[in-house]
């Protein structure tokens, strides 16, 4: 048995999750599929060992450090496995895990600032930071450890603990995470939860949870807002974007066309933050257009652990029906398919990678977050009617302006009605930096410091200068 495998887990013996292999759609594996009445003993677990493990600033500090070198140790078993349930190509699995490392070291080199309020008054008042408690976790199967990471790194640097429950079609390489850091972290401290819905619904509803951080499409975060607010809960909600890449009529074709192109297909279009909808000048739209489905028709696509594989399949079923979906609608009213347009003939949920013309701008492929290989590019014809379409959507999550003018590309990008702006490139986040959305893609702030506080609550001290009677 490798270093890191998970044995079978006995405590389970009826009550199984099937995991499928997006490559083959078969059954390869399975997770302990848990049930609502065991979240008790688990929170419960999680707010005794969140007791000890708020006290030591240091000692969270170190573990963190423990756990990263554990997590880049464990990466020759976690990629592949990840890889299997995810579909993507191994060597994005093993920058995920290298993500996940470095987001634990970040935030093991964090830490609140204690700050003095000066008012004018006799009196010392200090703003201290103490942990909220345990925090609920809910991660989708897109980054499932990139994702969980971004969570749980904050909340333990901040010394909460946390329940961890990632998506039913990718449980196995979480659970394995659970295990490398177990060697870590302090019993109770990170559990992993699996199982189908209402779990994560109720997780996030239960009266011990203190903080619910959840990435997922809108309606299923409503329905966790909803479930959190009963015990009045803190919410942090990253749902989603749609987010347009504008090119100015001064942009080199040839020289972003290979950045565009990744921004918008990496991953097999499946990240939050992608890039969903090009707007060209239309004296430009034929040279983007073939530029993209040039390279969309290059790009191997393949099994994630096929050696050369460049794009690997749609997660599930569900997700490759609804990007059919919304690609016969475009065909059918109009558009034209420069590149692909069509599921690929081969086992498995495989799309071929599409580029789809004259579009028509209220069709569910441009206002709606299509989560897959297929990108729409649409002309306008001046720089207004770009920035109005780019913002005529119910999402808010990143945008980008691409031209060799930077100052006049700036100008544009503050006119965004987004949470991040890219000029010249897209979908590029530093861990020092805050990570929010406007309008419905999300609700409160994830990455660098803000995620460290968004896991904390203000403790106000007031001391006299000198001894009052």
């Amino acid at each position: 048995m490798a270093p890191y495998q998970l044995a079978p887990d006995p405590a389970y013996p009826g009550e199984r999750l099937t995991v499928l292999d997006p490559a083959t759609g078969e059954a390869f594996d399975e997770a302990p599929d848990q049930r609502a009445q065991e979240l008790d003993a688990v929170v419960h677990r999680a707010h005794e060992a969140w007791r000890s493990w708020r006290t030591d600033p240091a000692a969270r500090a170190a573990a963190l450090r423990a756990s990263a070198d554990a997590v880049e140790a464990a990466g020759p078993e976690l990629a592949p496995l990840l890889t299997r349930e995810q579909g993507k190509p191994l060597t994005e699995s093993y920058a995920e895990i290298a993500r996940t490392a470095a987001r634990l070291r970040w935030f093991a080199a964090s830490a609140p600032e204690t700050r003095t309020i000066a008012d004018g008054r006799s009196v010392h008042s200090e703003i201290r930071w103490r942990s909220l408690g345990p925090v609920a976790a809910v991660v989708p199967w897109n980054f499932p450890l990139q994702l969980a990471s971004a969570k749980f790194a904050p909340a333990l640097a901040a010394g909460n603990t946390v329940v961890l429950k990632p998506s039913p079609f990718t449980p196995l390489a979480t659970r394995l995470l659970g295990s490398v850091l177990s060697a870590a972290l302090p019993e109770g401290v990170l559990t992993v939860i699996t199982g189908r819905e209402p779990l994560g619904a109720l997780l996030a509803s239960h009266p011990g949870i203190r903080h619910v951080t959840f990435t997922g499409s809108a309606p299923t975060g409503r329905s966790v807002a909803a479930g959190a607010a009963s015990g009045l809960a803190r919410v942090t909600l990253e749902l989603g974007g749609n987010d347009a890449a504008i090119l100015l009529d001064d942009v080199d074709v040839e020289r972003i066309a290979d950045r565009l192109f990744w921004a918008a297909f990496r991953n097999c279009g499946q990240v939050c933050m992608a890039v969903k909808r090009v707007y060209a000048p239309a004296r430009l739209h034929g040279r983007v257009v073939e530029a993209l489905a040039e390279r969309a028709k290059a790009v191997v696509v393949g099994a994630g652990l096929d050696e050369g594989t460049e794009l690997g399949p749609l997660n599930n079923a569900a997700q490759l029906a609804r990007v059919e979906r919304y690609t016969a609608r475009a065909l059918a009213d109009g558009a034209g398919a420069a590149a692909g347009g069509h599921r690929l003939d081969r086992p498995g949920y495989f799309h071929a990678p599409t580029v789809l013309t004259d579009v028509p701008p209220d069709s569910p492929v441009v206002t709606e977050e299509q989560f897959g290989p297929v990108l729409p590019v649409l002309p306008y014809g001046t720089v207004d009617e770009a920035v109005e379409a780019a913002n005529a959507t119910r999402f808010g999550l990143g945008g980008s302006v691409w031209g060799t003018d930077l100052d006049r590309a700036e100008a544009v990008a503050d006119r965004l009605e987004c949470g991040t702006a890219w000029i010249n490139h897209h979908a590029e986040l530093s861990l020092a930096q805050p990570f929010a959305g406007v309008k419905e893609s999300g609700v409160g702030v994830a990455g660098g410091p803000w995620g460290l506080y968004g896991n904390l609550s203000p403790f106000v001290v007031h001391r006299p200068l000198e001894d009052r009677p």
